[in-house]
């Protein structure tokens, strides 16, 4: 008999899921991985920039976009989604939002740092103008992807240092030290300087950590330059997985949870270049599972599947206070065939087939299973 895991329902804490026609699609391949829940992020267009339909930006609402939602997964997800940080948030509409019971989460974008960024306000001006000290008055989860703006090329991806450890190691203690009891999210770390703020941060300080992440590095994606690994943060080096790897296997994990950053696009290379963000609806725990056995853990044991568990169903509903789903999903040690996702805009294809060394191939074989 093959190796089966009975997991309780798991909430992806940071996932994309687009707008109109495709998102039910969308939604589905969440539903059909066990979720039970999401984080859905706000850099549509125009962005999730204002808390309620009738209020007078140019922006979409929460709940506006978290209805669509709802309708789109048929109530079998729980939604939670962030407010996008512009340069017309202000103060008042975090505590309106927050005392309504709507907004439970904002976001802060790098200007530009990526996809659906260009509506993004500079780190600092939030350490001053009172948006980030109202996020901690009304205890509001600040998801923050974690990357210096602005920077040289020269800079951004250098041999010993980049954007995001420069991030890391220069703007989040600040933050930390004027606002010591914000709850933070570090969004989709990457690097081992990272990694190493969040240990050192206390419980108020989590982090997402994505399938690709802990499976590849930045030489994966540059042998063959397989584009459908390109997202942001970039990949970084061995020294880098081996200390995501290190944090999430940890038994002792609390801080370090399932975020897949699944984003999915039915065109990744263009004329302007790459679209950021790798697919992995359908097939992310099956990515995490791999990832674990790469980092040496042995998931036929009971250490190893609690930790598992922790790391994909706890830590993150313990941080965002979400219940722990009495219903259950399953994962099992047997091969199962990925396949790309047909939509109305064209096939959307999941990272492993992404991966494939066959240009020609439209399916790649996984060790793992949904049950």
């Amino acid at each position: 008999m093959p190796l089966t895991i009975s997991l309780p329902k798991w909430y992806d804490l940071h996932a994309h899921f687009r707008q109109n026609s495709v998102l039910p699609l969308y939604i589905q391949a969440h539903i059909a991985m066990g979720c039970a829940g999401v984080v859905a992020m706000p850099n549509t267009r125009p962005p999730v920039g204002k808390v309620f339909v009738g209020d007078d930006l140019p922006y979409v609402s929460i709940e506006k976009y978290k209805e669509n939602l709802l309708l789109a997964s048929r109530g079998e997800l729980q939604v939670l989604v962030p407010l996008y940080l512009t340069k017309d948030t202000t103060p008042k509409m975090i505590e309106q939002g927050a005392r309504a019971g709507v907004l439970q989460a904002a976001k802060y974008y790098p200007p530009h740092g990526t996809t659906g960024a260009e509506f993004a306000a500079d780190f600092e001006s939030f350490m001053q103008n009172g948006v980030f000290a109202a996020l901690e008055e009304y205890g509001v989860v600040l998801c923050v992807h974690g990357e210096e703006h602005g920077m040289r090329a020269d800079d951004y991806f250098a041999a010993q240092d980049n954007a995001e450890s420069y991030f890391y190691r220069e703007r989040m203690p600040r933050l930390l030290e004027k606002f010591p009891n914000l709850k933070i999210v570090a969004e989709h770390v990457t690097s081992k300087t990272a990694v190493d703020f969040v240990l050192q941060a206390g419980a108020n300080v989590a982090a997402s950590v994505t399938p690709q992440h802990l499976l590849y590095t930045i030489g994966h994606l540059l042998n063959g330059l397989k584009y459908h690994l390109y997202c942001l943060p970039l990949l970084k080096f061995s020294a880098d997985r081996e200390a995501l790897q290190k944090a999430v296997t940890s038994p002792n994990n609390t801080q370090f949870f399932a975020g897949t950053d699944s984003a999915p696009h039915c065109t990744k290379a263009t004329s302007c270049g790459c679209a950021a963000g790798c697919f992995t609806g359908g097939v992310a725990p099956q990515l995490y599972a791999e990832s674990f056995e790469l980092a040496g853990v042995d998931l036929s044991s009971r250490v190893g599947q609690q930790t598992f568990e922790n790391f994909m169903c706890r830590n993150g509903a313990n941080f965002y206070d979400l219940p722990i789903p009495t219903d259950k999903f399953t994962l099992i040690k047997q091969a199962s065939i990925v396949t790309p996702l047909k939509t109305p805009d064209g096939e959307v294809i999941p990272l492993p087939l992404g991966m494939r060394t066959d240009a020609a191939a439209n399916e790649v074989t996984l060790n793992w299973s949904l049950g």
